[in-house]
């Protein structure tokens, strides 16, 4: 039963900005490190960006850094994925999921409790 929410996505215009949220359903996330990820069409499953349980340590991909902030509000029991400056290539199902520890290095496989996922289209 336990798994994330995703919600949030949708069409954007080019050098948009969208907000997405995750939240937890069958269990509280404050003990977690939270990744979000997203997987375009054709293309493997990309790790975006992490927060640790604390709130104090969060990493980014290159290819959003900048660009994207991750943050959480454990009283929520949600994690939030705030993007802007929104390109075509950032187009994907966004997924978050739970692990122990925030770094780039953690594999995918060591991530749990994946929601069903968000669509983001970014197109002009």
């Amino acid at each position: 039963q336990a798994h994330f929410v995703e919600s949030g996505g949708g069409l954007v215009q080019p050098g948009g900005s969208l907000n997405l949220s995750c939240t937890a359903s069958g269990f509280t996330l404050e003990s977690y490190a939270i990744g979000w990820f997203r997987q375009a069409p054709g293309k493997a499953r990309e790790r975006i960006s992490c927060i640790s349980s604390s709130g104090l340590k969060t990493h980014f991909a290159d290819s959003v850094r900048g660009r994207f902030t991750i943050s959480r509000e454990n009283a929520e029991n949600t994690v939030w994925l705030q993007m802007n400056s929104l390109k075509p290539e950032d187009t994907g199902v966004y997924y978050c999921a739970s692990t122990y520890y925030c770094n780039m290095y953690v594999s995918i496989t060591a991530f749990e409790n994946w929601g069903q996922g968000t669509q983001v289209t970014v197109s002009s």
